[in-house]
């Protein structure tokens, strides 16, 4: 795994998940979805819940205090690791629009375009 910080900041990363409103994601499991945002609110076709603006942010902040810097620790390698409400659908998320790159096996064998 690969944290691209290059990708946004936090204060605008909202702004950059909003961009790819409608797009579908998938999970590490292989699950499609896509989301709407309402507000600071996103709200995946999977879930009734809503998955907040702030959680997006504190695990940005959380991964990049965890891989950026010589001595990062480096714990935080999947959606459990990330430890958030709506972790799989996180990780999916920022994996969809560039800030974690990793292999994506599923991914490619479905062929999903941008």
């Amino acid at each position: 795994m690969k944290l691209n910080t290059a990708r946004t900041t936090v204060p605008g990363l909202w702004d950059v998940i909003r961009e790819h409103e409608g797009q579908q994601f998938l999970t590490k499991k292989g699950l499609p979805f896509t989301y709407t945002i309402k507000g600071g609110e996103l709200f995946t076709n999977r879930r009734e819940r809503s998955i907040t603006r702030s959680t997006f942010e504190k695990a940005y902040e959380k991964l990049i205090q965890d891989w950026v810097g010589e001595e990062a620790p480096r714990r935080i390698v999947g959606p459990k690791t990330l430890n958030c409400y709506g972790a799989p659908y996180v990780w999916a998320v920022f994996m969809g629009i560039g800030l974690i790159e990793e292999p994506q096996y599923i991914q490619e064998k479905l062929d999903i375009k941008d």
